[in-house]
């Protein structure tokens, strides 16, 4: 299972809004295949390993997955119905998928065909593998991540609507990548005005993160010259509460209209649109409306070792206690990335 594992981390980004799967077939004590899930819309793990052993090294053979196999016609037919093909005896799985179109479904059509299952092996470990996936289907809301960079005081910028530089190159070229690990990027108009960014990633995908602003009053119609209104690389969503902005802006510009949003709105829409991982990247108020209504799975602090001053703007505040189960603490030449995580949503 383990081999399975590492087979599913090479699935990479490309699954998209398929979970990363591996699948080894065994026989005899000797390993026949390895596959993993290809890109969005391919093929599955299981069918991956299949295809690259003869029909009849596959019989009798056991088949080692990290995910329950989908019983399903989606993107690809029933894995199920390649496994029962192949004549494999047995199938040991990691995680049960918490997918309802899935959830045993995929168990029990191998047990009617008489092949032994065995379930929860290293289960712990290949959870990892798809945090937000899991999370998603278990909530049935995107997992809320909240990144900010702060000096040594706890400050964001030198002054308000300032845009200030604190941490180093290596981060910033590391957070370009930690995008990519998103489906949607969330900034206020705010950060949108005064940095004008791209929020786009290094990361080459068919499937970049949706670049979403919310902008209550409607203040982008007087910006429409800002990359993320024009460059037309990524999608980008805007949610307001100004009818004005509808029709305003380029083809991959989409206004998401309410007369009044809120925080949980919001992540409900995001939701409904399919969209299972958020990377909140600015600015303290916005990261605070998130904290507020307890609506973070995680947080990542980049620290950097200047003080910029009690002039500065302070970081994201909260108004009680948060408590967060997992941590992880990295250093990035001479700054430091700080991860806290509720592990035990998933």
């Amino acid at each position: 299972m383990q081999i399975a594992i590492d087979e599913a981390f090479t699935a990479g980004i490309e699954t998209w809004k398929n979970p990363r799967v591996g699948a080894v077939i065994v026989k005899n004590n000797r390993v026949l295949s390895r596959g993993h899930t290809h890109k969005y819309g391919g093929i599955h793990a299981e069918k991956d390993a299949i295809r690259k052993v003869s029909r009849e090294k596959l019989k009798g053979a056991t088949l080692y997955v990290t995910l329950e196999p989908c019983n399903h016609y989606g993107k690809q037919p029933p894995c199920t119905q390649a496994i029962i093909d192949a004549e494999i005896e047995r199938v040991v799985i990691a995680e049960t998928d918490p997918h309802k179109l899935v959830t045993g479904k995929g168990i029990a059509a191998l047990q009617e065909k008489n092949i032994t299952v065995k379930t929860g092996v290293l289960e712990d470990i290949a959870r990892k593998l798809n945090l937000h996936y899991d999370f998603f289907y278990h909530h049935q809301r995107p997992w809320i991540t909240l990144k900010q960079a702060v000096s040594l005081d706890y400050r964001v910028a030198a002054r308000q609507g300032q845009r200030t530089a604190i941490t180093n190159a290596q981060v910033s070229e590391f957070v370009h990548t930690e995008r990519s690990n998103f489906q949607g990027i969330l900034i206020g108009s705010q950060t949108a005005i005064i940095d004008n960014p791209t929020l786009l990633t290094t990361i080459s995908s068919d499937f970049p993160p949706v670049r979403i602003v919310l902008d209550r009053r409607g203040r982008l119609i007087n910006y429409p010259s800002l990359n993320l209104l024009t460059d037309k690389r990524a999608p980008t969503w805007i949610f307001t509460e100004n009818s004005e902005l509808q029709g305003k802006f380029n083809t991959n510009v989409s206004i998401f209209f309410k007369q009044k949003w809120t925080i949980e709105g919001i992540i409900q829409k995001l939701g409904h649109e399919g969209m299972q991982s958020v990377y909140v990247e600015g600015g303290p108020s916005v990261h605070h409306a998130f904290l507020r209504q307890n609506l973070v799975e995680e947080l990542i602090t980049y620290v950097a070792p200047q003080l910029i001053g009690k002039g500065g703007v302070m970081g994201m505040q909260s108004d009680g206690q948060v408590s967060f189960t997992e941590q992880d603490i990295k250093v990035i030449g001479n700054n430091i990335r700080i991860v806290e995580r509720k592990i035990e949503n998933v």
